[in-house]
Formats: C-alpha cells, sequence, structure tokens
C-alpha cells in the first residue's frame, strides 16, 4: 500500500467532495492544465508546502491523504516522475482523484504540515 500527499485548498477539496473527485493539480492550475495532480511523500510535502502554500491562512489549507491503490483500482494511476532540482522523484496522479481515494483529510493549525504518522504515508 502507498500513501501520498497532496496539499489542497479547503474550497477546492469542498468543490471535490460535491463532484466525488479532486481535479486541482496544484494551486491556481488545474489538472485539465497540467496534466497530473502533484503529490509528495512525507518527505517532500514540508519543502512544497514552504514553497507555494506558507503565505496561506490554515484554515485555507487540507492535507490529503491518497491511497494509490484505490486510485489505481478506480481508474488513475500514479507515477513517480523526475523533477527538476529534486534528489527524489514525486509522486503525480493522471487522472480525477476519486474522494473515496482520500483515506484521511487533514486540518491545518499553526504553521507547517499537520501530522501525518499513523497514516502509513510514503517517506
Amino acid at each position: 500500500m502507498t500513501r501520498v500527499l497532496h496539499i489542497a485548498l479547503t474550497p477546492d477539496w469542498e468543490t471535490a467532495l460535491n463532484q466525488g473527485r479532486y481535479e486541482i493539480s496544484t494551486r491556481g492550475v488545474t489538472l485539465a492544465q497540467e496534466g497530473f495532480i502533484h503529490c509528495s511523500t512525507a518527505q517532500q510535502a514540508p519543502k512544497v508546502f514552504e514553497l507555494f502554500y506558507a503565505d496561506l491562512a490554515p484554515e485555507d489549507l487540507r492535507l490529503l491523504v491518497v491511497d494509490e491503490e484505490q486510485c489505481r483500482e478506480l481508474g488513475t494511476p500514479m507515477r513517480w516522475d523526475e523533477v527538476p532540482g529534486s534528489d527524489r522523484p514525486f509522486p503525480h496522479f493522471y487522472g480525477p482523484i476519486p474522494v473515496s481515494a482520500v483515506v484521511a483529510v487533514l486540518e491545518f493549525s499553526g504553521s507547517g504540515l499537520p501530522d501525518v504518522s499513523g497514516y502509513d504515508v510514503e517517506s
């Protein structure tokens, strides 16, 4: 079982709950525009947060814990892609993430990421 993380804006997650699928690649960019949804491991997520989301209020963010196997079974494959400047590949979903494949939605409080220990997230 592989579980990875995606930082979502709260309104984007609320839209996904209504539609049954999450289709935002990264802040301000859709799956249709990018071709995949950016995700990260537990080790990679703090840097992603720092670079792209640290300027937002905690209540504006949710940390999605996504189960790769459930996504694949529902028709959305994940690949590990090399990213320029990174020493490790990043996980990317090549299609929408079904909300049923999101095994946890964690709220931010204060600065930094919510604790993901206990969710078996890929490190």
